[in-house]
């Protein structure tokens, strides 16, 4: 017996016409979806339509979201996790100047990195520079010790090298120092020295004592890129950032990035749709003795959430005053603030919270913390704090317990950084192994039901490469895998990686669509090289994306899906170090063979330097002995 015509009347009523169920622009499926949801934590595939997630479900209960115009993506049984959020990464800064530097990120041998030195010299103009700016550090190499200005005059003994070491030191070849302008009579800089010579000369050598100012400066010196390039090059360190499954960042601004020149960039990209990664943005004064004219500036033209889903205002910071900002040079000791920076900082904090703003503090130590902390318990005795506007601490290596219990109370939050992945050692070697054990005392934040999230703080200190942050927060040892924080302060698997999905979210407001793969929430996801969960610890800083999707579609494409990806306009200049190196030197077969022969000489080094009479454990001196007499 057939059922009843959809055109015959039934108990009075005309059934509506069979509607097809709406067809997903995007299904990944065969994938072990880690969705970040804790009411449904596992799927074996995720359908997009719209730009946002459609269904979460098995590929049997997806399958009738396929039509014609349905991409699907076989994962091949590989992890799927929501899109990653870097919560404290100098995206717009980095992007201006993606193209011009030689990344040194990830680079295993000393040898291997002056050899990318030496060729890149060759290919470089005249009247360009070489710039190693950030993302290194000496322990990651198997000779364990940082290059000399010798070494980097052989290598370049024509064209200028600026090499930036953390927030510490750079190095400079002759051509550089000559380059910069440096003489016998050029002054040193408040907060930072250019070491000399016996004969008085500059040998190439600049260091933060304490503050990074003098290696700013120098390296703003070297020439820009116009404005095209500039585009191009954002573009290519956007998708670079999608290569490893970022899909957001919260821009931490920073010096010499000043708004609204230097977000003119980033804001045409949205405008035509040509950005990759959402990025959430910050204001910070450029010029001391005029931050309270800028903040209120912004406050009557800007509101915190003007733009898109792709491109936001998210407030100020990460300063908000100079003389309220300590350094982290872990070299140097401790910076002891002018007393009685407090009043402006007050009135500029005041500003902000009665316009509605939030903010963010970049707070090395406790002792700034604490001073911080005061001028927000007085302003909430006038009721501003708790406010509206969201603001938090970015860093906070040293931060109290009693601090915590304070921030948590004045309803803020904490952004923290794998800075100590780069610099631990020079923190332990100047505070102690105890210390450093619980800097920064990630667990002890979770603890109190602080929004909690996690950053690099890239590109001139740590690597943009979110799965080394992601190493540090789970095994607590540095990129050259010494062990530091202590097991009380390691966090699982899973936290880590809700601390770059929900935690950038929540900082960002946006919880509510981001950080995690949930119906309604944005279509922003990675399928991963290798399995975060389980593979082991040492392997995780090698994990990458072989598809990452924003927003349903496919920003970043390699391995097997290679060319499903947009297409980008290339790289310029033609000389760029990334048309020859690209970016993060991922391991492999060549990497470990010149970590193995750069390990062989490095011993070799270490016996001849004990034939000589110096300790093996002598650590090379910066400065370096050919430019001291």
């Amino acid at each position: 017996m057939t059922g009843p015509s959809t055109s015959m009347p039934v108990a009075g009523l005309v059934p509506a016409p069979r509607r097809e169920p709406e067809h997903a622009d995007l299904l990944v499926r065969n994938a072990r979806v880690f969705t970040g949801d804790p009411h449904r934590p596992h799927a074996r595939a995720v359908a997009i339509r719209d730009g946002r997630v459609a269904s979460l479900g098995d590929d049997h209960e997806l399958g009738s979201l396929v039509g014609p115009g349905t991409r699907v993506v076989d994962a091949l049984g590989r992890r799927v996790v929501p899109g990653l959020n870097d919560s404290h990464l100098h995206v717009i800064r980095g992007g201006l100047n993606y193209v011009l530097e030689l990344r040194w990120d990830g680079v295993r041998s000393l040898r291997q990195a002056l050899a990318m030195l030496r060729e890149q010299a060759g290919r470089t103009p005249k009247g360009q520079w070489v710039r190693v700016v950030g993302g290194w550090t000496a322990e990651q190499f198997a000779e364990r010790r940082m290059p000399t200005v010798a070494e980097l005059n052989a290598a370049a003994p024509d064209t200028p090298v600026f090499v930036l070491h953390l927030y510490q030191s750079a190095l400079m070849n002759r051509a550089a120092v000559h380059a910069a302008g440096f003489t016998r009579d050029t002054p040193d800089p408040r907060g930072g020295q250019i070491v000399r010579g016996r004969n008085g000369e500059p040998n190439g050598v600049l260091l933060a004592a304490p503050g990074a100012l003098v290696l700013y400066s120098t390296l703003a010196a070297a020439p820009a890129l116009d404005a095209a390039d500039k585009r191009i090059s954002t573009r290519h360190f956007l998708r670079e950032l999608n290569r490893f499954g970022l899909t957001s960042a919260v821009d931490a601004a920073g010096g010499f990035q000043n708004f609204p020149d230097d977000y003119g960039t980033v804001a045409d990209l949205a405008a035509d749709g040509e950005l990759s990664l959402r990025i959430a943005y910050h204001l910070f004064p450029q010029t001391a003795g005029q931050e309270l004219a800028d903040l209120r500036r912004w406050t009557e033209t800007v509101k915190p959430g003007d733009g898109d889903a792709w491109l936001r205002l998210n407030g100020a910071g990460e300063n908000l005053t100079w003389a309220a900002a300590d350094f982290e040079n872990f070299s140097e000791p401790r910076p002891e603030l002018a007393a009685g920076y407090e009043a402006e900082f007050e009135q500029a904090v005041r500003t902000l919270v009665e316009n509605g703003w939030g903010f963010r503090l970049h707070a090395t130590y406790d002792e700034t913390i604490r001073r911080d902390l005061a001028v927000f318990e007085k302003l909430a005795a006038e009721g501003l704090f708790p406010g509206g506007g969201r603001w938090l601490f970015d860093h906070a290596e040293t931060v109290s317990a009693g601090s915590l219990d304070r921030i948590a109370a004045l309803g803020g939050a904490v952004s923290v950084q794998n800075r100590m992945s780069f610099q631990g050692l020079a923190f332990r070697d100047r505070y102690g192994s105890e210390a450093a054990a619980h800097t920064p005392p990630v667990r002890a934040m979770l603890d109190r039901g602080l929004t909690v999230a996690a950053g690099t703080d890239a590109t001139r200190v740590s690597s943009y490469n979110p799965w080394v942050a992601l190493h540090w927060l789970v095994t607590g040892r540095t990129v050259g895998g010494t062990p530091l924080r202590g097991p009380a302060n390691l966090l699982g698997r899973d936290t880590a990686l809700g601390l770059y999905t929900r935690g950038g979210a929540r900082l960002t407001g946006e919880e509510d669509v981001k950080g995690m793969l949930r119906e309604g929430y944005y279509g922003d996801l990675a399928v991963l090289s290798d399995d975060y969960f389980t593979v082991p610890d040492h392997v995780i800083p090698d994990i990458e994306a072989v598809l990452t999707v924003v927003d349903g579609r496919i920003v970043y494409a390699s391995a097997e899906y290679e060319g499903l990806d947009e297409a980008l306009p290339p790289i310029a200049p033609e000389w760029s170090p990334v048309t020859r190196f690209g970016g993060y030197q991922a391991g492999g077969a060549r990497q470990a063979a010149l970590v193995a022969e750069a390990a062989a000489e490095s011993a070799e080094h270490r016996r001849w330097r004990a034939a000589q009479g110096a300790g093996p454990g002598t650590p090379p001196s910066l400065v370096d002995p050919c430019f001291t007499h």
